[in-house]
């Protein structure tokens, strides 16, 4: 079965899916940000099959979200660390470690608390609005063409559907 190729979709979460869509690479994205890098640390705490780690690890390395790293040698042993690429992926991450949280979590609560450095609280996230900062959700934004935008597979009714600039 191959493989559909998404990077060639005129649509941001198309292309960015294409990279980390798949449960795998975000877990691993999640470990490298909470400081896991070593492989042999990253397989342990996935218990992912060696050849399925090897595979999403290159496939972040090769898309720039993270940088592979020697750090011993005979045999050669690598760390994966995030590349600036890698670290703007961290709000997405802190976005959906959020909706999981309310919609996901069991009864428990969330098996994962984020604390802000800044003030020392915990805290959620939330996106916001870059003009006035009021949290931007489904009844509250709209969608315009972009000059990427285009016609095509993948979005073939997208531009029947977006408002007008």
């Amino acid at each position: 079965m191959t493989r559909t190729d998404f990077t060639g979709i005129a649509c941001s979460i198309a292309r960015s899916a294409a990279i980390v869509g798949d449960p795998w690479a975000l877990l691993i994205m999640r470990d490298v940000t909470l400081g896991l890098h070593r492989f042999d640390d990253l397989q342990r705490d996935l218990g992912a099959a060696t050849n399925v780690l090897s595979q999403r690890l290159e496939r972040l390395v090769e898309g720039g979200l993270l940088r592979r790293e020697r750090y011993a040698e005979r045999p050669d042993r690598y760390g994966y660390h995030l590349t600036d690429k890698g670290r703007d992926l961290v709000p997405v991450l802190l976005a959906l470690t959020a909706w999981g949280d309310r919609w996901e979590a069991d009864d428990a609560g969330p098996p994962l608390i984020v604390r802000h450095h800044t003030c020392g609280d915990d805290t959620r996230a939330t996106v916001t609005c870059r003009s006035c900062g009021d949290e931007l959700t489904a009844d509250q934004v709209g969608y315009h063409p972009g000059p990427g935008g285009r016609t095509d597979r993948g979005t073939a009714l997208i531009g029947t559907v977006l408002e007008s600039p």
